[in-house]
């Protein structure tokens, strides 16, 4: 059995005013940085949801991640989990970790705490809330496929138990936190 990582990517990072999956940190982009990290944790296979304006495709496979386009990224972020989803299913996972590549501070270990008990849906605490990444266990995948909208899995993670991580609270959304990358 498998955890798989399904990397949210295929926003389109309106605030900053340009793809922030392809802003750079120490010699990678976030996106592939992101994609490093879930495989240095363990998780496997790596998916990527990216929109059809990607221009990152190639490096991320030639990293062994599978890209799987969301035609519907305009919807918001529950089509990119719905596409993820469906993609780990595929794949027989026995559960998946949502994540995004703008939480800089996001390391390996973080992310193989989350999995440490794969009957529960474990989330990431932070800035007072719980939030992603987050992993949820195959049980889950029906409910994260009926989500709508740009609001996320924000519902399903109220009664989760939570991973303590006040340095994910730092994420890209502007030019002010892009600059604070160099």
């Amino acid at each position: 059995m498998s955890t798989a990582a399904v990397i949210l990517a295929a926003g389109f990072s309106r605030r900053l005013g340009r793809p922030k999956q392809a802003l750079m940190l120490a010699g990678e982009t976030l996106v592939e940085r992101a994609s490093r990290i879930a495989a240095e944790a363990g998780l496997s296979p790596v998916f990527v949801v990216v929109n059809r304006e990607a221009q990152f495709c190639d490096a991320l496979e030639q990293r062994g991640c599978f890209v799987v386009m969301n035609e519907l990224a305009q919807e918001g972020m529950a089509s990119s989990i719905r596409r993820g989803v469906k993609a780990a299913e595929t794949f027989l996972a026995s559960g998946l970790v949502l994540m995004t590549c703008d939480q800089v501070e996001l390391d390996a270990d973080h992310l193989r705490r989350l999995v440490a008990n794969p009957t529960q849906i474990t989330a990431s605490s932070y800035a007072g809330r719980k939030g992603i990444p987050a992993y949820f266990p195959a049980s889950e995948f029906a409910a994260l496929l009926l989500l709508h909208g740009d609001v996320g899995a924000r519902d399903l993670l109220r009664p989760a138990q939570a991973i303590l991580n006040e340095s994910l609270a730092v994420d890209i959304d502007t030019e002010a936190d892009a600059a604070k990358l160099a």
